[in-house]
């Protein structure tokens, strides 16, 4: 890479800061390349360059919270639709679990810029994380990810008898989803009628589809790990804060 990039997107590509923030900072001028400061917004960088960013920056971050949810069903991940209530508004004192050990005080102004890093359907349940911090959202929803995604799925064989050794290795590896091949999964039996399936990537309505492949009927559907996250004791309908020395 030899070519001038701008410098949000460089400094999105350091892990310093989403592009949003990275613009917010390089305004207010924050924001130095090679020691001098940067504050137009459309200015590029070579790759070679030192780019650092002033303490209020830093400060700024460290103000931005993440917080984790028991999703139940009913609620939609993003903003509201066809009349569904979205999965923040549960994100009040009164719903905060009583086990948080978080030290963190709730603020309304935690409630701005609270977005969801990653989808789960209206009718599944489980952990989803709504965060403030563009860092955490490109790791958890950029296109290179690699964090782990955990789910108990409780399943019904619409066939006779019981779902193949050979399907079971399908769901694994080898189905294709809208023209193209799904990443290697790990799926394994949790009892008679449980799966766990690990993912990599989230596809619009994954499990369900592939599933549905092999004729499979998905009747619950719980995310209860992201990364290293788990989603624990954490009951549905409450939610709590991402730790400091929690990490996905």
């Amino acid at each position: 890479m030899t070519e001038p990039v701008r410098l949000s997107k460089r400094m999105s590509e350091l892990g310093l800061s989403s592009r949003r923030e990275a613009d917010d900072w390089i305004s207010k001028g924050w924001v130095r390349v090679d020691g001098k400061v940067v504050s137009e917004l459309g200015s590029k960088v070579l790759p070679h360059q030192k780019i650092t960013v002033e303490r209020q920056a830093a400060a700024e971050q460290s103000k931005r919270v993440t917080v984790l949810i028991h999703k139940p069903v009913g609620y939609v991940s993003g903003q509201a639709e066809d009349g569904y209530t979205p999965a923040v508004v549960l994100v009040k004192p009164e719903a905060r679990w009583l086990d948080d050990p978080s030290p963190e005080q709730f603020h309304p102004t935690q409630l701005r810029s609270l977005v969801p890093a990653g989808r789960l359907d209206i009718d599944s349940t489980g952990l989803l994380v709504l965060t403030q911090d563009g860092r955490i959202a490109k790791q958890l929803i950029g296109q290179d990810t690699a964090i782990e995604k955990e789910y108990l799925v409780r399943v019904q064989y619409t066939k006779p008898g019981r779902l193949p050794d050979a399907d079971l290795r399908k769901l694994n590896h080898g189905l294709w989803m809208d023209g193209k091949p799904l990443l290697p999964a790990k799926v394994r039996w949790q009892n008679d009628d449980q799966l766990s399936f690990t993912l990599k990537e989230g596809r619009k309505r994954q499990i369900r589809r592939m599933c549905d492949m092999v004729g499979l009927k998905v009747v619950g559907l719980k995310r209860v790990r992201i990364g290293r996250v788990k989603l624990g004791d954490l009951p549905p309908g409450q939610w709590r804060y991402l730790g400091p020395d929690e990490r996905f």
